[in-house]
């Protein structure tokens, strides 16, 4: 573990030497303020009061009780004062429309926007008559929240003027406002445990969570999932309530363990391949100790702090990888979740161990994305999920069974456009391993495919990029698409149609490969003859003036290879 004492310095680096977060706290570097006291030698530390992650990258924002607020950049290793506002701050916030902003509430209960580049005050807001304990920011960047002790304002991030004011009855309070991600709704929750939704907009309420049955569970914390499906709720007991958003019923209720009585705070822990239905939750209870638990197993996975120093809140970047923590003594820990959560993040054993001649030897390791179970996907089975003992038969959801998609397919000729992706992805019964394929991906650019865009120029970056990581993660999976060279040109439609997907379009790839090109590689590296005479037989039977056409060519299934076919 590193410490980095900011004291008198407008910048610098973080640590010096590349930090190696171990697997049992996960801590790379603890960073904190001295001060010389003014009446003896000794020093004091410059507490630290809150932390807010920027929405792209690894770079958070810190303030402290003087008011000063620093920059940190994980990726970059750097760090700078970013300015110094002369009172504690209470709040402070990120991702706003404008990237080189930010919003700090401060104890004077003003509300003031700082620009990062220029380091000037872009503007001051007034109206909160007691400190703004939290800020919440709008996906669009336009539009802030800001929540008193008894009050909530909705603000106007380019005009900077106040648009709405929720006025409180003193009996009730407040707990947290705060804007539904990817949504235009704001939910509220009340010291009375109610829970309102309401249109951004008007202001006009959509729903009422209905209080739970029997004791009351003080709610004091709410947090959402990314997909905005899905709130946590948490308070003065060991419960926390899972509402499903859609149904506006209690989906789940997780019990920690016996020594928690109270949650103080909650965070969902992101992840790039789980289209924000995100699965990790991490709960800060009273002993100041972050547990973080599956949802859907209610499993405790790891945990992150210690009885001795306690944290009193945190903050998660958006790749989920690091999390900031503000320490009961006033200093910063910034954690690596990464390698706490190792062990879930083991790839898998690749599919195929030895290619000997020009047939597969040993295709006998399938463990591939690890194993949720047995499908069948158009009449093949999905080995994609595992062949071994003790697996679970998934099934399509009820209104999905294959005969209605079937007599739809049919009826139509072709799935209504809207829901299609969702529904192949049920009919492929994909397993959706998010660890596995994130830990392909982070053994970076597979060597075969560092120079893609010389052999496979495409005019869209972002197409590029997600081709060279969806076949980087595919090399590392299965050698053998290593040395495929028609790899590219055959993932390159479902890349573009799954390129906001990753883990998807990773999946259905090799599903298919999997199940309907196994006998492509019998004769790997040559071609596969025995599939191009298929090829030339159907020809010959549904289009003999097409088969002649490449016979004139010389594109025969004994002078071509499958890229060419492909191709062609």
């Amino acid at each position: 573990m590193q410490s980095l004492d900011v004291a008198h310095k407008a910048n610098g680096k973080i640590w010096h030497r590349k930090p190696t977060p171990s697997a049992d706290n996960g801590l790379m570097v603890n960073i904190h303020h001295s001060q010389a006291g003014s009446l003896s030698q000794f020093s004091r530390n410059v507490r630290f009061l809150h932390t807010s992650f920027d929405g792209q990258t690894e770079t958070f924002l810190a303030g402290d009780h003087q008011g000063n607020v620093y920059i940190f950049d994980l990726n970059k290793n750097r760090f700078f004062l970013g300015q110094k506002t002369g009172h504690p701050c209470t709040a402070v916030a990120f991702n706003l429309r404008r990237k080189s902003e930010f919003l700090v509430g401060l104890s004077d209960y003003s509300l003031k926007c700082f620009d990062t580049d220029t380091k000037e005050m872009v503007a001051w807001m007034k109206g909160h008559e007691s400190a703004i304990r939290d800020i919440s920011v709008h996906a669009s960047g336009r539009y802030a929240l800001t929540t008193s002790t008894d009050t909530a304002q909705l603000w106007d991030l380019d005009t900077f003027q106040r648009k709405r004011k929720l006025n409180i009855k003193e009996e009730v309070g407040i707990v947290q406002v705060f804007f539904l991600p990817l949504s235009n709704v704001i939910i509220t929750g009340f010291k009375d445990d109610t829970i309102f939704a309401w249109e951004s907009d008007t202001l006009k309420c959509k729903y009422q969570l209905p209080i739970p049955p029997g004791n009351s569970p003080h709610y004091r914390t709410f947090v959402s999932t990314k997909d905005g499906r899905i709130l946590a709720a948490g308070g003065k007991s060991r419960f926390i309530h899972l509402w499903d958003l859609d149904t506006h019923r209690v989906l789940r209720i997780v019990e920690l363990p016996a020594k928690v009585t109270a949650v103080k705070q909650m965070v969902f822990l992101p992840d790039n391949f789980d289209a924000g239905a995100n699965q990790v939750l991490g709960v800060l209870s009273q002993d100041g100790i972050v547990r973080f638990i599956n949802i859907n197993t209610c499993k405790l996975l790891f945990d992150v702090g210690s009885i001795e120093n306690k944290i009193n809140n945190i903050t998660i970047s958006s790749s989920g990888r690091h999390l900031s923590a503000v320490m009961e003594d006033g200093s910063l820990n910034v954690y690596n979740l990464h390698a706490m959560s190792s062990e879930l993040n083991k790839p898998p054993a690749p599919l195929v161990k030895v290619v000997s001649g020009n047939k597969m030897a040993d295709t006998s390791s399938k463990s591939s994305l690890k194993q949720k179970g047995k499908g069948r996907a158009g009449g093949k089975e999905n080995k994609m999920l595992g062949e071994g003992q003790g697996t679970k038969e998934i099934e399509i959801p009820e209104r999905l069974n294959m005969e209605r998609l079937t007599a739809i397919l049919k009826g139509y000729g072709e799935y209504p456009s809207k829901y299609r992706m969702f529904i192949w992805r049920s009919v492929l019964r994909l397993p959706e391993n998010h660890t596995a394929y994130a830990a392909l991906v982070d053994k970076g650019t597979h060597p075969a495919y560092v120079n893609l865009q010389e052999d496979y120029p495409i005019k869209s970056r972002k197409l590029l990029r997600v081709l060279q990581r969806i076949l980087s993660a595919l090399a590392h999976w299965s050698p053998i698409f290593g040395e495929t060279q028609y790899l590219p040109v055959l993932a390159f439609p479902f890349v573009k149609l799954f390129q906001n997907n990753h883990l998807v379009c990773f999946e259905i790839i090799a599903t298919i490969m999997e199940n309907w090109a196994e006998h492509w590689f019998e004769y790997f590296p040559n071609p596969p003859i025995n599939i191009l005479s298929l090829i030339e037989n159907v020809l010959a039977h549904h289009d003999k003036y097409l088969l002649q056409h490449f016979v004139k060519y010389g594109v025969t299934s004994q002078n071509c290879d499958l890229t060419t076919t492909l191709n062609v």
